[in-house]
């Protein structure tokens, strides 16, 4: 019987949402008939692998230190067999100014950025309004602020005590239109599902509040859209060198029939209203299914 540790939790502002995919997945590996054992990992992580002498890895941590290339190093100094994609793939997805490079160079359209330090974007607009300013390195939306067309000044949330996403943000333009997601497994994109909600934006509570968004999937878009969606997912995960599951997040402007690519996800979230479950079912994948196929696809990789 394979031995599979699962780590989640960290320290991460991400660090609620990984103990619920770290905690869903625990029990469907054990349904799948593996051995597990659930680590909350700490800054001792490689002693609390050494105690645990797992056979593979599977990584339910969001977030810096866990999504951002950090863990996986160690995973392959360890030589531990370990989910999802390796540590440059990891690093260049989590980076937003990075990743978007990596985006133009594989012909992916995106928006309009201007990396910016956050004393910056709160003394004048980095971009003319309506543009979005966001931390470089995180996930779930965190410090995700929209400063809307016809806004006199720069968003001085920036500059208060309960700030705690660094001081090196993106300024990118606003996209109007749909919210779009696409899951990939390997080499294989799923689906196009389209979220929406009535709060301002998909924030956090959007994302993992129950009743706090829709998911529409298959998303009713034309053909030739969905193709597109599907085809740049794809595009993304190979581009990054990403491996095992991600998923891409577009926006649709219908106006203009322009499909922009805004981030790729390397560590997917796996809570009861996450997307690539959602996803796999979709696809008649169960979700014990799809936790033992990234079980499976375990590796290191440099």
């Amino acid at each position: 019987m394979k031995h599979v540790a699962i780590i989640y939790g960290g320290w991460s502002s991400e660090r609620t949402v990984s103990l619920s995919s770290g905690q869903q997945m625990a029990g469907a590996a054990r349904s799948a008939g593996y051995r597990v054992t659930e680590i909350d990992a700490t800054r001792d992580l490689a002693r609390q692998l050494a105690d645990a002498k797992p056979d593979a890895v599977l990584n339910g941590l969001h977030g810096p230190w866990g999504e951002d290339g950090c863990v996986q190093g160690l995973l392959e100094i360890m030589g531990l067999p370990y989910s999802h994609s390796g540590v440059l793939a990891s690093a260049l997805a989590m980076d937003k100014l990075k990743s978007k490079a990596v985006y133009k160079q594989a012909g992916l359209d995106v928006a309009e950025d201007r990396r910016v330090t956050r004393a910056e974007a709160a003394a004048v607009h980095a971009l003319k309004p309506p543009y979005v300013i966001k931390p470089v390195n995180e996930g779930s939306s965190f410090g995700v602020l929209i400063v809307r067309e016809g806004t006199n000044s720069p968003p001085q949330e920036l500059t208060g005590p309960g700030w705690r996403y660094g001081d090196y943000l993106m300024a990118e333009e606003y996209i109007p239109g749909r919210e779009l997601t696409v899951a990939v497994l390997g080499d294989h994109a799923l689906a196009v599902t389209e979220i929406t909600t009535l709060r301002d934006y998909y924030d956090f509570d959007a994302k993992y509040a129950a009743g706090g968004s829709q998911h529409v999937i298959p998303a009713d878009l034309p053909a030739h859209v969905t193709k597109a969606a599907m085809d740049a997912s794809l595009k993304a995960h190979l581009a990054l060198g990403c491996r095992g599951a991600t998923r891409s997040d577009f926006r649709y402007d219908e106006k203009k029939d322009r499909l922009v690519i805004l981030e790729t996800n390397t560590q997917p979230g796996m809570t009861p209203t996450s997307l690539v479950p959602e996803q796999a079912a979709y696809m008649g994948m169960s979700f014990v299914d799809l936790v033992a196929w990234m079980i499976e696809d375990t590796s290191c990789q440099r």
